[in-house]
């Protein structure tokens, strides 16, 4: 069962990155936990998992004004895993490109 839904690369992930080069970020689904977490990472990327870290995202009501008026929505929720790796191990997000 796939419990990681995809890679987190955005701004802040890649800055968190940048300070410690083993942790990285995934968007996993919200019944996961962090053993199936762990499992699923080092069978797909053949890596050591240290430590994983998970956080859970509430949807957010956002609105904006339109010719055709106020639209009002909400963003969708989620749980995202901040995964720790051995020292001097990566993952490249890249590679398949």
């Amino acid at each position: 069962m796939a419990f990681i839904i995809r890679p987190l690369v955005t701004e802040k992930m890649t800055q968190i990155t940048d300070k410690r080069s083993n942790r990285y970020g995934f968007v996993v689904r919200p019944d996961a936990n962090k053993l199936q977490i762990k499992e699923e990472v080092e069978r797909l990327y053949n890596v050591t998992v240290v430590e994983v870290n998970t956080l859970l995202y509430m949807g957010k009501r956002s609105q904006r004004y339109t010719k055709a008026g106020l639209i009002r929505g909400k963003k969708s929720a989620f749980k995202k895993a901040i995964v720790t790796l051995k020292e001097g191990e990566t993952i490249d997000f890249y590679s398949n490109i």
